[in-house]
């Protein structure tokens, strides 16, 4: 029996973890992949405060660090099912069974991802998935955003404002955004738009230099050359396993109150697999902790 059960060791599961066993709890992170999420993959993180810059590995070992120091237990398992009775919460995994007085949810999510050749090769050496995160390190470079929601419309209007231009291409004839975005967009001199584009490859040496696609209307291919393929066609939350506890949004995602808690008592979720705007570092370390201050109050009236 674990006072907490946290499912996830991204940034935000690590700061739930720390919260938590700074206050005298019990505490099992489960993780079915590698510690840190998404922020492990990320060559260069520039927006943490008090840290100038480091690797996204670095900065999740260091976390990681912490928390084992303070006496975390880790497993490397993947939840596959979680069930509440009466005050109990039961998690089972592909290898185990565990019990727990109360459970954060930390699953994070995946980029939807292209699937063409150069995507994997060069994620991180100029393919990347977030203009907040990557978009400064293009300053004053041409660009090419891929997507034709909010997200990729609100990346271009972002990019627009440092880099020497940023074309967009979307695979339909139109954007599928809010209309003020879409004004937005057409007003900036340094944004051009292009629509019936079907992405086929991203090419480059050391980095990515040029994206090719191919017009879905003639099939005729166009290439542009760029220094940096930001990829927004959408986000894969993985909270399946626990739709029959969680309200899950019709995106797939969990909806939490302000204290990231759950429509059930003692059931938490934070991060990327919450409902939310933004989705950053430092927005899944808050999470962490205001999830963790209030399932150890919780789990304190219980008794």
């Amino acid at each position: 029996m674990f006072d907490i059960i946290i499912i996830g060791a991204g940034p935000s599961g690590m700061t739930a973890a720390l919260y938590a066993l700074r206050a005298g709890k019990s505490v099992l992170i489960l993780e079915k992949d590698h510690i840190g999420g998404q922020i492990a993959n990320s060559p260069r993180v520039e927006n943490y405060p008090s840290i100038n810059e480091i690797s996204g590995l670095d900065l999740a070992n260091k976390m990681f660090e912490q928390i084992v120091n303070l006496g975390v237990n880790f497993d490397l398992e993947e939840v596959i099912s979680l069930t509440k009775d009466e005050k109990i919460f039961h998690v089972k995994t592909n290898y185990s069974s565990y019990e727990a007085k109360s459970v954060i949810i930390a699953t994070g999510v995946s980029h939807r991802k292209l699937n063409i050749p150069g995507e994997e090769e060069f994620n991180g050496k100029g393919v990347s998935y977030c203009a907040v995160c990557d978009g400064a390190f293009y300053k004053g470079e041409d660009v090419v955003v891929i997507g034709d929601a909010n997200t990729a419309l609100q990346y271009s209007l972002l990019l627009s404002n440092y880099c020497k231009s940023v074309t967009i291409c979307t695979l339909f004839d139109k954007f599928f955004a809010e209309k003020i975005l879409v004004d937005r967009l057409k007003e900036r001199n340094n944004i051009a738009i292009y629509h019936n584009l079907s992405a086929v490859e991203i090419k480059g040496e050391e980095e990515v230099n040029e994206v090719i696609f191919k017009n879905t209307l003639t099939e005729k291919k166009e290439s542009f050359k760029t220094k940096a393929v930001f990829i927004a066609i959408g986000q894969i939350p993985h909270n399946e396993n626990f739709k029959n506890l969680a309200n899950l949004d019709e995106h797939g995602f969990i909806k939490v109150d302000s204290h990231m808690e759950t429509n059930v008592k003692g059931l938490f979720a934070v991060g990327d697999c919450t409902q939310k705007e933004v989705r950053q570092v430092v927005t899944a370390d808050n999470d962490g902790a205001i999830a963790s201050v209030y399932a150890v109050n919780y789990i304190d009236s219980l008794k």
